[in-house]
C-alpha cells in the first residue's frame, strides 16, 4: 500500500505512513473475517468520516436517547435515500 501512495522520488513515504496504516488496520481481511483494528481492540474503529457524518453509531456511543436517537434514525434512512438516487 505505501508503495502506491508515494511520490516517484519516494522521499515522502514517512508522511504517507500513518494513512496507510490507518488503511490496513481498517481493512476487512477474508481469513479472520474481520479488521485487524477489531481483532486487536475488540470493536470496530470509527472513521473519521463517521464522525463529520451523523450516524446512528456515534449517537449511540455519544449517549443520545428518545427523540433524539429517532430523529438520527430518520436522518440517516433519507440520507440513505438521497445517496441511493
Amino acid at each position: 500500500m505505501l508503495k502506491k501512495v508515494v511520490s516517484k522520488s519516494k522521499r515522502d513515504w514517512h508522511e504517507k505512513l500513518g494513512e496507510v496504516l490507518c488503511a490496513y488496520q481498517t481493512s476487512y481481511r477474508m481469513p479472520t473475517q474481520s479488521t485487524p483494528y477489531a481483532l486487536l481492540y475488540g470493536v470496530e474503529a470509527i472513521l473519521p468520516l463517521e464522525i463529520q457524518i451523523p450516524s446512528l453509531r456515534i449517537a449511540m456511543l455519544e449517549g443520545f436517547h428518545g427523540d433524539e436517537n429517532d430523529q438520527l434514525w430518520l436522518a440517516e434512512l433519507e440520507a440513505l435515500d438521497e445517496k441511493r438516487l
